[in-house]
């Protein structure tokens, strides 16, 4: 056998494997197409009024295609009304933070960073704190728009910190991950002095939204964590290429004509802010930013474009699995989901840790 026939027998043993590799992420995509249809028509069904899976969906399409759906006025009013804004928002939170985690891991080159480790979600806490306990608002209006703008404006005080270490020669992503961590502490350490002085009901208000919760969900707060969303998926999509050269590390992929920098700096600036908006609707849900990526990558490995797919689909399922928990599990006490994402989200992670392979593929 000559040196031309050993190459091309190699090359096609290489396509076929590719092949699979490609089929494989694919069929896990569309599986998790799949499953996050019946998981959301599974939570649209659950409640104290209690409807078939079929009824529900019923209920949702009849609004568009009411000459084909015939629901009954009380299925309609119910799914419209209370159940639809908290599943479209789960579905939407839950698919954004998980890109956003997926992105900083991915970007910091640590399988622990995401927003929540950049004190995202501690700058929120900070801000809602001062609405609710003090009464004071960034934004003029009610108390909800004032907790809500507080939130979302403190949040971004972490991401402007990040901004300056990147534009700073030699600010390496450790650097990057400790400064976030400490500005976790100095967050958390205001707002427990806060909840020192304040009273009950209000450290308890002040908890409960710490914790994080969907059952604000209302139809205006769904077309900004769409569109942040929207752009995250867009800006991951546009640097796939780029980041994904990124893993060899920040000299193989100058060398190759990434703008490393800039990269770094676009991907953490829609990470991170995407998370600062989600997280000022439903305060800081944690772990699905961390665990999403990482259940994606142990079965499709780790390139870009289809983990940041994968990851927006996984994590919009992992949010709606915890949120019927949260609400079935001592009906009709609804408990923080929250507290159930990262009561479940621990011990997956653990799982993962465990029979995590060598290498990735």
């Amino acid at each position: 056998m000559n040196s031309n026939t050993k190459k091309e027998k190699h090359f096609e043993i290489e396509q076929k494997k590719y092949r699979k590799i490609l089929i494989k992420r694919l069929l896990f995509i569309v599986i998790s197409i799949v499953l996050l249809i019946v998981v959301a028509g599974v939570a649209l069904s659950l409640g104290s009024a209690d409807m078939s899976f079929l009824d529900a969906y019923t209920a949702a399409f009849a609004r568009f295609f009411p000459t084909w759906f015939n629901a009954t006025p009380l299925a309609y009013t119910v799914v419209w009304t209370l159940r639809l804004p908290r599943i479209l928002l789960a579905i939407g939170a839950g698919a954004t933070l998980a890109m956003s985690g997926c992105s900083a891991q991915t970007i910091l080159r640590n399988p622990i960073a995401t927003p929540y480790t950049l004190g995202v979600s501690a700058g929120a806490g900070l801000g809602a704190a001062i609405g609710i306990i003090l009464g004071r608002g960034l934004l003029s209006g009610n108390t909800n728009l004032s907790i809500t703008g507080n939130a979302f404006i403190f949040s971004l005080i972490p991401l402007a910190v990040i901004l300056l270490l990147v534009k700073r020669k030699g600010a390496s992503s450790e650097t990057m991950i400790l400064a976030g961590v400490a500005m976790v502490y100095i967050f958390n350490a205001c707002t427990t002095i806060l909840q020192y002085f304040a009273d009950t009901n209000a450290v308890a208000a002040t908890v409960f939204w710490l914790v994080g919760d969907l059952s604000r969900a209302t139809w205006h707060q769904l077309p900004y964590v769409f569109g942040v969303m929207l752009l995250c998926f867009g800006v991951n999509l546009w640097l796939a290429w780029d980041i994904n050269v990124m893993k060899l590390g920040d000299d193989a992929a100058k060398s190759l004509g990434v703008e490393v920098d800039r990269t770094r700096r676009v991907s953490l600036v829609a990470a991170c802010l995407s998370t600062a908006v989600v997280v000022a609707f439903t305060g800081a849900i944690g772990f699905i930013c961390l665990v999403a990526p990482h259940i994606c990558r142990a079965f499709i490995g780790s390139d870009h474009k289809t983990l940041i797919v994968s990851s927006a689909f996984v994590g919009a399922i992992l949010l709606l699995i915890a949120d019927i928990f949260a609400r079935q599990l001592l009906a009709p006490i609804v408990l923080p989901v929250g507290a159930i994402t990262a009561f479940l989200g621990g011990p997956l992670l653990l799982y993962l840790l465990i029979k995590k392979r060598p290498s990735h593929q």
